[in-house]
């Protein structure tokens, strides 16, 4: 089975530093195949007959004993990634000069219902909707310091997101 994980708060303002290629060598050390990497916001494709049920935890342990840093990740497989793509609101990304577009991937058990009550927006600024496993994210450029999704941050929900822009979501796709 082929699986993109989307790893949690590395890279990001100089803090959990990882090199692409050292992740890459991490996780084909571990023993999974055909491992990419895509961007260094911490995209891995990789392959496996692992079940899934364990996958998660496996990635995560991994991760932690050889960087050094509580990792959290979120797995999803290539129909996963097809839906949330396909099950976009209507007109989601669809115009970037006017709006930023982003998807917030939930970890589970995380729901899109339970995650959208603890995301605020601002009137004529935010827009979010609950879709399979996300929310989906958009702010207008021409106010973008008044939006609230940066609020999010220091919520306890906030653990268990992780967030990709539409195009970087697109191509992960593409990429699958």
């Amino acid at each position: 089975m082929r699986y993109v994980a989307l790893l949690r708060g590395i890279n990001v303002g100089g803090n959990n530093l990882i090199k692409m290629p050292a992740l890459k060598a991490c996780l084909e050390a571990a023993g999974f195949g055909d491992v990419v990497t895509y961007i260094a916001s911490g995209n891995v494709f990789f392959t496996t007959s692992s079940e899934r049920s364990a996958l998660t935890a496996q990635i995560e342990k991994i991760l932690t004993a050889t960087f050094h840093y509580p990792s959290s990740v979120v797995l999803r497989t290539r129909k996963q990634m097809s839906d949330i793509v396909e099950r976009a609101p209507n007109g989601f990304g669809k115009n970037p000069a006017k709006y930023r577009y982003d998807v917030i991937f939930l970890k589970e058990p995380l729901t899109a219902n339970a995650a959208i009550k603890n995301v605020p927006t601002k009137p004529g600024v935010d827009e979010a909707h609950a879709g399979s496993g996300v929310l989906y994210f958009s702010r207008l450029i021409s106010k973008a310091t008044q939006s609230k999704l940066g609020k999010i941050v220091g919520t306890p929900v906030y653990q268990s997101m992780t967030i990709r822009n539409w195009n970087t979501t697109t191509k992960i796709l593409a990429l699958m």
